[in-house]
C-alpha cells in the first residue's frame, strides 16, 4: 500500500474496469441531459439511469466512469466541519443486464488489494442481513475470514427509492485503527464511531417494488458500483480528510498564501479556507459545463457558491479580486481527467470575477446604505448605548 495521487487513483480504476470489459466514459456534465427530475448530477449513476431502466440502450453493457457530482444540501456544514463538501467525484463500474454478484466482488477485493495493495486484514465486507449470496461469495469464493463479513439491515444494505428497481447493497469498509474508534469491544462497520470507513458500494439492482413492501425479481439485473474518489485518496495518502488530499491541498495552500494564513493556525481562519477551496472547486466545474450565475435554479446555486466564496475571502482579509487565480490553479490541479477547465480557462475566470464584483458592489452599497442610517440615527440622538 503506497501513496498514490488523487489523478493516479482515478486514472488507475478506470484502466482496471476497462481491461475487464468495460466501455470507459469521461465524466458526463453536471447539468443532467434530459431529466427533469434532477437540478444537478449528484451520484455516478444519474446520468445512466435510462440505461438502467431501459429506456434507453447503452453503448456497451459494461461501462465505466469516474463522474463529476454536486450535492448542496449540506452546504452550511461545509468548512465548519473536514468531511463536507459540494463538489467530489465519484469511481463508478456498472452493468446493464450482463454480470452480477459473483463478478463485480472479486473485481472488487482484486482492485483494492492487488492494483492498490491494500491489506486484506484493513478490509471489512458488509451484506445485506438477508442476502446469503453475497455473503457465500465473500466467505467461500474471495476467502475473507468470517470474522471480517458483517451483515447490516435494510437501512444500511439495501437501496430502495420508493418503487422502482430496488435491491441489497455490499459494501467495502476500510479500519482506520483504534485511535479512531470508540474502544466498544463490539465495535465494527455499521458503528457510529469513525473508526471504519466505507470506501466501495456494491448496489445489486435485483428487484422490482411497488413501493408498498412487495418484491418481484428483476428479469435484468444490473450493477451499480460507486466509490467516492476523494475518500479512496484519503485512505491511499493516510490523511483524515478530503482538505487534505494532494490536489485540494494544493488549492488550499494558493489560498492560504493569498490571505497571508497558514492552514491548521486558526480553526476560524480554517473555516474560510476550506469553504474557499470547495467552492472555488464547485464554481469552476459549474461554469465550465455552462452554468451561469442567477437567482433562480442551478444559476442559483453556483451564484450561492460564488458569494459565500467572496465572503470568506473578505474575512481573510483579502482584498480585490481573487477567485479567478485560485480557480486557475483549479484547472491546473485537474489537467489530466479535464483539460476542458483549462481550455475554458479565461471564460471561466471572467464569469467568476464578474459575479466577484457584482457581490462587492452589493457589499458596498449595503455598507453605504448602513452608513447613513448610522449618520441618522447620531443626528436624531438615537445611537446611545442602552444598559
Amino acid at each position: 500500500m503506497e501513496w498514490t495521487s488523487l489523478n493516479d487513483l482515478r486514472e488507475s480504476y478506470l484502466k482496471f474496469f476497462e481491461s475487464k470489459g468495460h466501455l470507459l466514459h469521461k465524466s458526463y456534465s453536471l447539468v443532467p441531459e434530459n431529466d427533469k427530475t434532477l437540478l444537478l448530477i449528484v451520484a455516478g449513476m444519474a446520468p445512466l439511469k435510462k440505461y438502467f431502466t431501459g429506456e434507453l440502450t447503452p453503448p456497451r453493457r459494461r461501462m465505466t466512469t469516474c463522474q463529476k457530482c454536486i450535492r448542496t444540501n449540506d452546504i452550511e456544514n461545509v468548512g465548519y466541519t473536514a468531511r463536507h463538501g459540494t463538489f467530489f467525484e465519484m469511481l463508478g463500474n456498472f452493468s446493464f443486464g450482463d454480470y452480477f454478484k459473483e463478478e463485480a466482488l472479486p473485481w472488487a477485493w482484486e482492485y483494492l488489494t492487488e492494483v492498490l495493495k491494500i491489506p486484506e486484514e484493513k478490509l471489512w465486507p458488509s451484506v445485506y442481513e438477508k442476502d446469503d449470496e453475497a455473503y457465500s461469495i465473500w466467505k467461500d469464493k474471495i476467502g475473507v475470514r468470517e470474522d471480517h463479513i458483517v451483515r447490516l439491515g435494510k437501512e444500511d444494505n439495501f437501496w430502495e427509492l420508493g418503487a422502482g428497481a430496488c435491491g441489497p447493497c455490499s459494501e467495502i469498509y476500510f479500519d482506520r485503527g483504534e485511535k479512531y474508534g470508540c474502544g466498544k469491544p463490539t465495535c465494527k462497520p455499521g458503528c457510529d464511531c469513525d473508526r471504519y470507513m466505507e470506501i466501495w458500494n456494491n448496489v445489486f439492482s435485483q428487484f422490482e417494488s411497488d413501493g408498498e413492501g412487495h418484491y418481484t425479481e428483476l428479469k435484468s439485473k444490473n450493477i451499480d458500483t460507486g466509490m467516492g474518489l476523494e475518500r479512496l485518496a484519503c485512505v491511499m495518502q493516510g490523511v483524515d480528510n478530503m482538505f487534505e488530499v494532494d490536489t485540494i491541498q494544493n488549492i488550499l495552500k494558493a489560498i492560504s498564501d493569498r490571505a497571508k494564513v497558514k492552514y491548521k493556525d486558526n480553526p476560524k481562519s480554517d473555516v474560510s479556507l476550506r469553504i474557499i477551496a470547495d467552492h472555488s472547486r464547485a464554481s469552476a466545474f459549474l461554469i465550465g459545463d455552462g452554468v451561469m450565475p442567477s437567482n433562480e435554479g442551478r444559476g442559483y446555486v453556483l451564484r450561492r457558491l460564488l458569494r459565500r466564496a467572496c465572503r470568506h475571502g473578505r474575512l481573510l482579509g483579502i482584498e480585490g479580486a481573487f477567485l479567478g487565480d485560485i480557480i486557475e490553479v483549479v484547472a491546473h490541479e485537474n489537467l489530466t481527467a479535464y483539460p476542458e477547465l483549462t481550455e475554458k480557462l479565461d471564460y471561466i475566470k471572467k464569469i467568476a470575477v464578474m459575479e466577484e464584483e457584482r457581490f462587492d458592489a452589493t457589499v458596498e452599497s449595503g455598507m453605504n446604505v448602513l452608513d447613513q442610517l448610522t449618520a441618522e440615527a447620531k443626528k436624531n440622538g438615537k445611537d446611545k448605548t442602552r444598559n
